[in-house]
């Protein structure tokens, strides 16, 4: 098996239901290629966060092994996502006096402190600090204020926090498993990198990645992100329902749900599908109609939790582009239909796009997150980027944020 390759990156989604591991690297025309996966069922996870610290750190190894043996390489460094209620955020301000008339890195670097300098809990930690943009003597939409001439300046940022108990648990399985941890990244930034397109994020546009065990948003407008949020519904609710009313096994009902199942009535059509039943009871029928009668309403539920998160952000009125669903759970038919019902806004599904090597396999929503993770890791590594949520800064937090930058314009 070759060794650690310069060009190489892994992602490592560690789900509720999954744990996928992605090997990629970039060819010469700049372009990502997935040479590796490798996926296991999620057995220590429940809503985002580690309840069961061997069972995850054993489906994280065999994840691993599974995507070193088919990409042909040994895997030694990982970039993580991280989900779960803990998750909170908050748009913050800093303002200083520009030094010398002419902006440089370390006034960038003391607005950023100064935006960064709120009080949070103490089991919290800072894992992003996302500038929104930049304001010089009142002239705001400024996204590279170094070089430009003022006296007084100004930074909006999105600060996402996390409790320090779940990133902790996160890198601890991943270091038991022989691994290091670059960066810890919240999974709807990462989502945001595969999925939406610029002109969208300039609009205005809701990311709503719906997975197994929680639902994340991420509003973006004038091409920044504004708000995060985390739903503590999602694709297993669903399942539980279903196996709950139907009294088949939790495994078979999500097969139903993921092969059958219709997030809308009307849509359901009139097919008969054989249910398995509990213990050595014999499949019993049940009418697709009736199967969506029990998705329905917890999507509903679901997109209406959305729709108020997005009121209680106040960009409700400003996401011109509409809504992007991604996500495993987004797949279930009739969920663009039912979501165009409630939003009353243009929705679409999303998935990632412009990958190379193993194409066919990850350009599905259920890989979104994935893929993100990927493109991070690439631009980090690309562009020398050594900050970290889990290592010290080694550069000024404005050289990160223009690598960043430059790699994503």
């Amino acid at each position: 098996m070759a060794n650690k390759r310069e060009d190489m990156v892994v992602a490592l989604d560690i789900g509720t239901s999954k744990v996928v591991a992605l090997v990629g690297e970039v060819d010469l025309d700049g372009r990502l290629s997935v040479i590796g996966i490798g996926k296991q069922p999620s057995r220590g996870m429940k809503k985002g966060v580690v309840v069961n610290i061997d069972a995850t750190i054993d489906s994280i190894q065999r994840a691993i092994e599974e995507a070193e043996l088919m990409a042909g390489v040994n895997i030694e460094t990982v970039y993580c996502g991280i989900a779960g209620s803990h998750i909170r955020s908050m748009n913050s301000h800093g303002v200083v006096a520009i030094k010398e008339k002419e902006v440089t890195d370390a006034d960038v670097d003391r607005v950023m402190d100064s935006a960064r300098a709120i009080a949070i809990p103490a089991d919290q930690q800072v894992i992003h600090v996302l500038p929104q943009e930049f304001i010089i003597d009142n002239q705001d939409g400024i996204r590279d204020p170094v070089g430009m001439f003022g006296v007084r300046l100004e930074a909006r940022v999105h600060m996402v926090t996390g409790a320090q108990s779940a990133a902790q648990n996160i890198i601890k399985c991943v270091k038991r498993c022989g691994l290091t941890v670059s960066d810890i990244i919240l999974e709807q930034v990462a989502s945001s990198l595969a999925v939406l397109q610029d002109d969208e994020k300039e609009l205005g546009v809701c990311i709503v990645d719906i997975g197994a065990g929680t639902t994340d948003i991420a509003i973006y407008v004038n091409g920044s992100i504004q708000h995060t949020a985390v739903i503590p519904i999602a694709g297993n609710q669903v399942t539980s329902d279903i196996a709950f009313a139907v009294r088949t096994p939790t495994m078979s009902a999500d097969m139903i749900k993921i092969k059958h199942g219709s997030a809308l009535r009307q849509l359901a059509g009139t097919e008969i599908i054989e249910v398995p039943s509990v213990g050595e009871r014999a499949p019993r029928g049940l009418s697709a109609e009736i199967l969506a009668s029990f998705i329905e309403p917890r999507y509903e539920e679901l997109f209406l939790m959305v729709k108020d998160e997005l009121s209680r952000s106040g960009y409700d009125q400003k996401i011109g582009a509409g809504i992007v669903l991604t996500g495993g759970s987004s797949l279930v038919k009739g969920a663009v239909e039912l979501a165009e019902e409630i939003f009353n806004l243009p929705v679409r599904i999303g998935m990632p796009r412009d990958i190379g090597g193993l194409k066919g396999e990850v350009e599905n929503p259920i890989h979104s997150t994935g893929i993100g993770l990927l493109l991070y890791g690439v631009d980090q590594q690309a562009y020398g980027d050594n900050h970290s949520f889990v290592n010290t800064n080694k550069e000024s937090f404005w050289t990160r944020f223009k690598n960043w930058l430059n790699g994503n314009l």
